[in-house]
């Protein structure tokens, strides 16, 4: 075999070293803290404070 073979040129090779996981939950936890925080029920709140007020 000839040692002057042509090489074909190599092409860089696209790897981002993440894992497809660790994407996918940077991605859900970006959405999570990117919404305004829920108002807290309104029946579970005062079980709450009523529960505290009994303990007092």
């Amino acid at each position: 075999m000839p040692a002057t073979e042509p090489k074909a040129p190599r092409q860089p090779s696209a790897l981002a070293g993440v894992s497809m996981r660790d994407l996918l939950a940077s991605c859900a936890a970006a959405e999570a803290v990117s919404r305004p925080p829920r108002a807290p029920d309104p029946v579970t709140a005062e079980k709450r404070h009523t529960r505290h007020r009994e303990a007092a």
